[in-house]
């Protein structure tokens, strides 16, 4: 591949997406090693990619809307502003497909749904498949053959006073404050917590202030858990995740960096999602899914977490 090649990547979000796109990222730039890659993403998630191996620069999109002529004016200009040889859209939403008229004539190559893509993945069943999947099939009708699994291994931030040296479980009892039934009930993950500490695995809870009173009430009733509510960067804990003896949450954008960065994992599914088309992929990772996660017990969560790593075995 020559280094005059000029690439753009288009990834607005969510979180568990972008986390899961990395796979991709990673496949498109072992394809185009000497090319200059650029992302174009939403300002939530530049300052993560900036720190990727697979990009030499990041563009943010404000995303104007259509009546916002002068702003999408702007857009238009920027995206014409260089010369692409392939672009690949790994949003696939209306908004970015329709990015393809944006460009200029001739438009580059593009892979992805839009009607005229040169390389355009029009399969009907994607909607059933899991993100991974799509993401391998796109990118075979690009030309690039593998994609491997999402891998955060080259995060790093500082975390040095947030865990003290013990052997600890990361506790994501959060989620979307519009999807409580995404959530499995605070006071069973207060009940876990209890079990894991009495085995001496120190509960680390992970959220925001979606979750603020949740982790609190988890804190106050186990004493030996340590309450980092709003205090984790993407990155952070990324590494606490590297180091952690597994993980416990609900489906969820940190369960996926979490995952991503190779930690074994159990994450808790409802009805209101599917596993098979949204799950964190590997064989690290067990889900468990109940149509209503009020209806899941400690002792199903634990004997899974058992099976994969044993609660009564030094790490």
């Amino acid at each position: 591949m020559s280094h005059h090649e000029e690439i753009l990547v288009i990834k607005h979000g969510a979180l568990g997406d972008v986390i899961i796109a990395t796979a991709m990222f990673a496949a498109i730039r072992g394809h185009h090693p000497l090319a200059r890659i650029v992302c174009l993403t939403t300002k939530p998630y530049a300052e993560l990619l900036s720190q990727s191996p697979y990009f030499d620069e990041i563009w943010v999109d404000s995303k104007p809307r259509i009546t916002q002529r002068k702003a999408l004016k702007r857009l238009k200009k920027r995206l014409n502003s260089v010369k692409w040889d392939f672009v690949y859209d790994v949003q696939t939403s209306q908004r970015s497909t329709s990015y393809w008229w944006l460009f200029k004539r001739p438009r580059p190559f593009f892979s992805g749904i839009a009607k005229f893509a040169s390389h355009r993945y029009k399969d009907k069943a994607r909607h059933g498949r899991h993100a991974l999947d799509n993401y391998r099939r796109q990118l075979q009708i690009a030309g690039i053959d593998h994609v491997g699994l999402p891998d955060l291994r080259w995060l790093n931030a500082e975390v040095r006073g947030l865990v003290p040296d013990v052997t600890y479980v990361l506790i994501v009892a959060g989620g979307a404050a519009h999807r409580p039934e995404k959530r499995w009930p605070a006071e069973q993950y207060a009940a876990l917590a209890s079990e894991l500490a009495a085995k001496k695995l120190v509960p680390v809870l992970i959220g925001g202030k979606a979750e603020a009173n949740a982790l609190q009430m988890i804190a106050d009733r186990v004493p030996q858990a340590i309450n980092l509510c709003g205090n984790t960067t993407i990155a952070q804990l990324a590494v606490l995740a590297r180091s952690a003896f597994m993980a416990v949450g609900n489906d969820t954008g940190p369960m996926h960096v979490i995952a991503a960065s190779r930690c074994p994992s159990v994450v808790l599914f409802s009805g209101a999602s599917n596993p098979k088309k949204s799950a964190p992929p590997g064989e690290h990772v067990h889900c468990i899914q109940r149509t209503s996660l009020q209806d899941l017990s400690v002792d199903e969560v634990l004997t899974v977490i058992h099976g994969l790593r044993p609660l009564d075995t030094t790490p």
